[in-house]
């Protein structure tokens, strides 16, 4: 994979990013056991698709509706999806599997809750001659396909951004580090593109992975780390997501920073581009949905048809238990300040009313966010 390459696709606007979903590939080379089922001929298919819970906004308002308006788009209205949240279930989830074998689907995208418990499901469903797509977390088991996010390519953004807040003064001081939960393996990945972009221009004065991703966890761990460096010496914060983010900043102002030093974030949380907006937080790195939808549809049609998914799928990921799988990442936005109008809004993910409450108009208004 050409770290360089993703590096610079960031750089585009979220609207003009494009993920290669147009030409039509051949007979599928390893479809044997879907052939024996049947694959289905022409438009006229079943995909099942398995999101993992409901309480978090993306599935139901945004994941469901993307992905079934492109599978429709593909199929000239002609397929027909089976839709089942896990509400957070890992035992309920591969019910759910069973109950799409039994209706016998033509292609499955699931959205793991967990993605190793997962894998004796995925199993039962390639032997039934159902081709599975993993949705932006890698399930393990034989999976035939994979769409998600470049998560390392995360922390490379966030890393870049924060050596370009900090400018001249990336040397004049300490920052600290707030990585994930060690039990995450994408929390990994994003620690290791930030230090990538962090080592040797900045000093990393004190690091931390943070249980549970927990907002208050990551508050107690900035406390600790003030009371060890001082305050005067902390220039930056790296915090791999928007609600450490926010533990981080209340902590920093408890701890009497006359002035704020950037912190990073991700997932553009509602809370997070409001703090973008007031100055608090520096930036947040935004996920399109979209393109990444479009790609498990894209797939799973493809599959659906017994088709090969090389036209869709450029690139490989190995997962614990499968080598070399297709998969798409979808590149990422370092959302700031400067492009909250052309990513978030643009998008539709928020409306203006909903981030400019009244206690942001004043910075509203200074963006031009009306």
């Amino acid at each position: 994979m050409n770290t360089r390459m993703r590096r610079a696709a960031v750089a585009v606007a979220a609207t003009t990013m494009a993920v290669s979903l147009a030409a039509c590939g051949s007979a599928k080379e390893s479809g044997d056991k879907t052939k024996e089922s049947g694959a289905a001929k022409g438009d006229d298919i079943t995909i099942g698709l398995l999101l993992p819970e409901n309480q978090t906004a993306r599935y139901e308002k945004f994941d469901k509706p993307l992905i079934e308006k492109k599978i429709s788009e593909l199929t000239n209205g002609k397929a027909k999806v089976i839709y089942a949240n896990a509400k957070q279930d890992a035992t309920l989830q591969n019910q759910q599997v069973d109950t799409m074998i039994t209706n016998k689907v033509n292609a499955l995208i699931v959205d793991s809750v967990d993605s190793k418990a997962i894998a004796g499901s995925v199993k039962k469903a390639k032997e039934a001659g159902i081709p599975v797509v993993a949705f932006d977390r890698l399930a393990e088991g034989p999976i035939d396909g994979y769409t998600s996010f470049d998560n390392e390519e995360v922390g490379h953004v966030q890393g870049k951004a924060l050596v370009g807040a900090l400018g001249a003064n990336a040397k004049g001081g300490q920052i600290v580090m707030m990585n994930g939960a060690v039990t995450d393996p994408n929390a990994a990945l994003f620690k290791k593109g930030a230090h990538a972009e962090l080592d040797g221009k900045v000093t990393v004065g004190k690091e931390y992975d943070t249980k549970e991703w927990k907002p208050e966890n990551a508050n107690a761990n900035m406390e600790a780390a003030i009371a060890a460096l001082g305050k005067d010496k902390i220039i930056g914060v790296y915090s791999a997501n928007d609600g450490m983010a926010g533990g981080i900043i209340t902590a920093l102002k408890a701890g009497g920073f006359a002035k704020l030093p950037p912190v990073t974030g991700q997932d553009a949380e509602l809370a997070g581009v409001q703090r973008i907006v007031a100055g608090e937080q520096f930036m947040s790195v935004y996920k399109p949905y979209a393109p990444e939808a479009a790609a498990a549809a894209e797939m799973a049609v493809k599959l659906a048809k017994g088709e090969k998914l090389d036209s869709v799928a450029k690139e490989k990921v190995d997962s614990p238990t499968t080598k070399g799988v297709p998969s798409v990442l979808v590149p990422v936005v370092s959302l700031t300040k400067a492009n909250i109008n052309d990513t978030v809004i643009k998008d539709g993910v928020y409306t203006v009313a909903e981030i400019c409450t009244p206690k942001y108009k004043a910075a509203c208004d200074a963006l031009g966010l009306k």
